[in-house]
């Protein structure tokens, strides 16, 4: 006899807000912040509210630091413990890192938002854990003109790098790479000579969104720890009320610089 009321129904919580430690290069301890918590289960049985407990009870046994491996291991209780089929967890959070101005090298902090997401299903109980990070720049805006007297003139870029890696990739080490390969880098704060270079470069120096992405692409490929890595770019040019958006990922070669 079939029973009726054993059936596949997805259960969960979103944006249940949580503080907790996330992994951070230069804190061995990781770096504490509130976290938005979304989590959702396919579970076939009878749909019971004392599921949504059971999310807060493993998470409470798991907030002490977040990071790659200890996602994979976590994501197993998850499993077990709701006897799901599919299970994922979303932790997005702001993270900080603390920059240093191009000329007088005065001290800020700089935001990033930053998702760790971890995914695993019955059938393939090996955990994935994706790592995004989205990570602001200034860029030439492409309609600019190289042999004109202040010709040249920038535009907001947010790039949005995902990776999914064995080990922790950790975003000061993202966020190094965007502002390596960026125009300028973005600061929460400049004194009026840090703005006077950062002026002088956007309207000296030509560095387009698709050249930028193009030279991160290619440090990404080059990452033995990285297994997958997707890219976008949004540009928000000052002439238009629309952004512009470019895109690549791991195992689609897009040659950007030959366009």
């Amino acid at each position: 006899m079939v029973d009726e009321k054993r059936f596949l129904v997805d259960v969960g919580m979103n944006n249940l807000p949580f503080p907790m430690k996330v992994a951070s290069k230069i804190s061995p301890e990781g770096q504490s912040t509130i976290a938005g918590i979304s989590i959702s289960a396919r579970v076939m049985q009878e749909f019971e509210a004392k599921s949504i407990d059971k999310f807060i009870q493993i998470l409470h046994a798991h907030r002490d630091k977040i990071g790659t491996k200890t996602l994979q291991a976590n994501i197993i209780d998850y499993m077990k413990e709701l006897k799901a089929n599919t299970v994922r967890v979303d932790f997005a959070y702001p993270f900080f890192i603390e920059k240093h101005t191009p000329v007088a090298k005065e001290k800020c902090l700089v935001r990033y938002n930053c998702v760790y997401t971890v995914k695993v299903s019955s059938v393939d109980e090996k955990p994935k854990v994706i790592f995004k990070i989205e990570a602001p720049a200034i860029t030439t805006y492409p309609v600019s003109f190289d042999d004109r007297a202040g010709g040249l003139f920038g535009q907001l870029s947010t790039i949005v790098i995902e990776v999914e890696s064995e080990k922790d990739i950790y975003p000061e080490d993202l966020v190094e790479i965007v502002d390596k390969r960026a125009l300028v880098p973005v600061y929460s704060f400049l004194t009026d000579k840090d703005q006077e270079f950062v002026i002088k470069k956007i309207h000296t120096d030509r560095k387009t969104s698709v050249m930028m992405m193009d030279e991160i692409k290619d440090e990404l490929a080059h990452n033995q720890n990285i297994k997958w890595y997707s890219l976008s770019c949004s540009n928000f040019g000052m002439l238009h009320s629309y952004s512009t958006v470019i895109g690549t990922e791991k195992s689609i070669w897009v040659p950007f610089s030959s366009f």
